[in-house]
């Protein structure tokens, strides 16, 4: 949730946080704007732990030029302008690679095959469902497998990823072995609502998927984010930092105790920084990438965490949970609504029954990608809309606490699209199409025009 990079199809290399594919990716709609963590490139080291001190009176660092326009040199202009370009390619073949990767499995009657084996193991539904899952999503996950190995060999191409091909196959196959695991029980779930109701479980499964899709959310900062990085109180890393923090929570009258602050040690895998809001109820916590903290001096962390402390004031969370609720009760219908012609034209051939056969999952995930792909630029431009309402946030909170604050936040925003090769003038259909954060350009412009206080006035969030 950081002011990092834009577009979705930046899924960093280095935190290969599961998003848990084929179907319980549909499911995790309604936590995808909030999980979905920028990644920005950085190739300068950690500096010394700094000792307390506040955003004012931070010792000396580098001083910055002054940002009057996000501009990069020609070298990195032509090197962000490629990669921008890369990555719209990639969305748009990947997306029909993904649905000729589900064809496939159809054609070949793969599904057909495995809802056979599942049987001749098992007569109990949820036996079946344990063993036709892992089978179908690790043939979709090496089917798929090249898309994924591309999209990393260009991240390193670029300098974003530095981890090495053993850590990222350990990681895709943490990651493959959790989307088994949550796949296999959402399966389990869907064919007993279909059994159960074949006219409404498009209405009852999305009403189970509400719980399941939140615990989801507030186990993820628990139990799946240290599978892949370290994380430690932010305290313990950087106490001069956090002392910082504390004065902008409390300048908000806010309360975001240290306890909620952690580091994350990312610098192993990338040279991207970020900072990222994540969690609900208990689990909510602000992250602050170790490379931020080695890129970015004091008062633009603090900016950056102004932005994130923005989410919690706002509840972005919960009101982006409701908003993907939402569209996903629609996804679910119009799935519903289609799968059934679907199955009638081709379901003999594929070898599927009828809608509960567990056969018929990949024509329903296939109908689901569709869907999903065409509200992209909803879910899209709704993330603009509260990232550019964090931003706001993040400069009324900072106003009258850091000097010279809106020239920090458009320095901390140039800062970022060096580092993460944002395009300045990125394609307008890229930008409907996938972009969940506003462009850097428009976000350094927003930082140095944006001042309420000119004439008396004052902020729109903070008072």
């Amino acid at each position: 949730m950081l002011p990092g990079d834009e577009t979705r199809a930046r899924r960093p290399a280095e935190h290969r946080r599961p998003c848990v594919k084929e179907l319980s990716v549909i499911l995790l709609i309604l936590v995808s704007l909030l999980c979905c963590h920028a990644a920005i490139a950085v190739q300068e080291p950690a500096p010394a732990t700094a000792s307390p001190t506040s955003a004012q009176n931070a010792a000396p660092q580098p001083a910055h030029p002054i940002v009057t326009a996000y501009t990069l040199p020609p070298d990195l202009y032509k090197k962000a302008h490629d990669l921008n370009r890369i990555h719209f390619r990639f969305n748009l073949i990947s997306f029909v690679y993904g649905l000729v990767v589900l064809w496939l499995v159809l054609r070949w009657r793969l599904s057909a095959k495995y809802r056979d084996w599942a049987q001749a193991a098992s007569s109990r539904r949820f036996l079946q469902a344990a063993v036709f899952s892992p089978l179908l999503i690790l043939t979709t996950a090496i089917l798929g497998l090249p898309a994924d190995v591309y999209e990393e060999h260009v991240s390193r191409q670029y300098g974003i990823s530095i981890q090495g091909w053993g850590s990222w196959i350990w990681d895709w196959a943490k990651s493959e072995f959790i989307n088994i695991i949550v796949a296999t029980i959402l399966i389990w779930i869907l064919y007993a609502v279909i059994r159960k109701s074949a006219r409404r479980w498009w209405f009852y499964f999305w009403l189970v998927s509400l719980p399941i899709g939140l615990l989801l959310f507030f186990l993820t900062p628990l139990v799946i984010d240290p599978m892949f990085h370290k994380f430690e109180p932010l305290a313990q890393k950087d106490p001069g930092l956090t002392a910082s923090l504390e004065q902008m929570v409390q300048h908000a009258g806010k309360d975001i105790p240290p306890e909620r602050m952690f580091w994350m040690g990312a610098g192993e895998k990338t040279t991207s920084l970020n900072a990222y809001v994540t969690g609900i109820g208990a689990s909510k916590r602000i992250v602050v990438w170790d490379t931020t903290i080695a890129k970015m001096n004091t008062p633009q962390i603090v900016y950056v965490a102004g932005h994130e402390m923005g989410h919690y004031v706002l509840s972005h969370i919960p009101k982006g949970l409701a908003f993907g609720a939402a569209v996903l009760l629609v996804l679910f219908y119009l799935g519903y609504r289609t799968v059934g012609g679907l199955l009638r034209r081709s379901g003999s051939s594929w070898g599927i029954r009828g809608i509960d056969d567990l056969a018929s999952l990949p024509a329903l995930l296939l109908l689901f990608s569709i869907f999903g792909f065409a509200a992209g630029p909803i879910f899209n431009a709704f993330s603009r809309h509260i990232e550019h309402q964090a931003d706001q946030y993040g400069l009324e909170v900072t106003h009258g606490l850091t000097p010279d604050s809106n020239q920090i936040a458009a320095q901390s925003f140039q800062i970022l699209g060096e580092i993460g090769l944002s395009d300045p003038e990125p394609n307008p259909i890229n930008v409907f199409l996938f972009y969940n954060h506003p462009p850097i350009s428009d976000r350094v412009r927003f930082a140095l025009d944006y001042n309420p206080w000119a004439n008396g006035g004052r902020g729109e969030f903070f008072k």
